[in-house]
């Protein structure tokens, strides 16, 4: 949409009115989603962009200094940590919509800064997020295209309830032949994957997969490789492995396993829920074990920096832990679920958008010489 380094948007809502249509739609999806959450009795609230730690998720964070702190602070990264503090203090059913900034790659489906909305509900688990996330999606469908069978690029997606609900387990199995369940020690788990992905052993596609430290975490990785393009439909992806699943509750049935989800449309992430991990022992234990993965990756990259004089600088930031945050769930977080939706790639869903910078009006762009 935006035709220019230095990203004149006025220009391309006066040449095309369909630029300017779409964000009419999008203000319709951002007003139908706070009528619908309004309606099932959560509150909006509003936590701070400037954060001292950068939790809530694994990205690298953009850096800012405060000069009258005297400190360096991040951008947010997400609005989880913050919003789980409100069920802390006794709000039972917050959200928050607003922007998140991660200093990552830009791609079809990824800006810097974007737009989410995150709900938190006491005394509820991630069945409840399952309905909740399809009351939003099909209401903002009937708000702005009065139909539950949309176009998306060629491909008739259908909102119509119920969406599928199917295990990661099971996704790769029925993609792959392979049983994650069957290895009992990562390294077999490491070498199905190569046959599956087929990586060659010295790749730096193979990086990542080398810096595997579960089954959990391979498992994860076949997946993101083989399985989530596939997912065109609606479709939950439940029960990730507790090894890449920090803040979620393990499984009331299967060991090593959270009660999380994922929600995929047209091969897209667009929603990530869980019930909530309230046990501060618990969570600090899997952010020392998440800190751990992050630097086993980042010595894993810089090998590649240095075998190959170049490499990815994914993973070159700090992880630490968020003790406030730590401290909070010691005074008492109640049982409770959560969940958060990228409002950007809903709107892509709804105006067949082909790249997310269609829907976010004037994106920062590479300048031109």
């Amino acid at each position: 949409m935006w035709t220019s380094g230095i990203a004149k948007g006025y220009i391309d809502m006066i040449a095309n009115p369909e630029v300017a249509d779409v964000f009419r739609t999008r203000a319709k999806v951002v007003s139908e989603i706070r009528k619908t959450m309004e309606s099932f009795g959560f509150i909006e609230v509003e936590t701070p962009v400037l954060q001292g730690e950068a939790g809530g998720a694994e990205a690298r964070p953009f850096i800012t200094h405060h000069n009258s702190l005297q400190r360096d602070l991040y951008l947010r990264i997400a609005t989880e940590l913050h919003l789980k503090r409100m069920l802390v203090g006794g709000l039972e059913k917050v959200y928050e919509i607003g922007r998140i900034f991660r200093n990552e790659g830009i791609s079809t489906r990824h800006n810097p800064e974007f737009t989410t909305i995150e709900m938190y509900e006491a005394y509820s688990d991630y069945e409840s997020m399952m309905n909740l996330a399809e009351e939003i999606v099909t209401r903002c469908a009937m708000a702005t295209t009065g139909k539950l069978k949309i176009d998306y690029q060629g491909t008739e997606i259908s909102l119509e309830r119920p969406w599928r609900r199917e295990t990661m387990h099971r996704l790769v199995e029925e993609a792959t032949g392979v049983d994650f369940n069957s290895f009992g020690d990562v390294e077999s788990a490491k070498n199905a994957a190569k046959g599956l992905l087929g990586f060659k052993t010295e790749s730096s596609e193979n990086t990542s997969l080398q810096a595997c430290s579960s089954v959990g975490h391979v498992l994860n990785e076949v997946f993101e490789t083989v399985v989530e393009s596939t997912l065109v439909q609606p479709t939950f992806v439940l029960d990730y492995p507790v090894e890449i699943s920090p803040l979620a509750k393990p499984h009331r049935r299967y060991a090593g396993l959270t009660e999380r989800f994922e929600l995929f449309v047209c091969g897209r992430e667009i929603g990530n829920a869980f019930s909530e991990l309230t046990d501060p022992i618990d969570q600090r234990s899997r952010f020392e074990n998440q800190i751990k993965q992050h630097n086993a990756k980042r010595a894993a990259m810089d090998k590649v920096k240095l075998d190959e004089s170049k490499g990815d600088d994914e993973y070159s930031y700090e992880v630490s832990l968020d003790e406030d945050f730590l401290t909070s769930l010691e005074y008492g977080m109640p049982p409770a679920s959560g969940m958060g939706l990228g409002i950007d790639r809903l709107v892509m869903l709804l105006t067949n958008s082909a790249s997310i910078r269609d829907v976010i009006a004037f994106p920062v762009l590479k300048l031109q010489q």
